[in-house]
């Protein structure tokens, strides 16, 4: 069985802590990206390495609206 990779964790207080760097995220300005096109978006990410934080229900949810409407195009 393989094992789950994670990329960050939850400390006590539910602040994202970046798991690499051992800092936490920050809201930013981060770029999705796909089929040409970029939408900015405000996102927890490290400062240091550049983690973006994409919450599963917004990855599988609008992400993946937009993703099919473009492909739709």
């Amino acid at each position: 069985m393989s094992e789950v990779k994670s990329f960050y964790e939850v400390d006590p207080k539910g602040q994202f802590i970046c798991h690499k760097c051992g800092i936490p995220l920050v809201k930013s300005d981060a770029v999705f990206g796909y089929l040409n096109n970029a939408f900015p978006v405000e996102m927890p990410v490290c400062p240091k390495c550049g983690f973006v934080y994409v919450p599963e229900d917004l990855a599988l949810g609008k992400v993946l609206q937009v993703e099919k409407v473009l492909e739709d195009k």
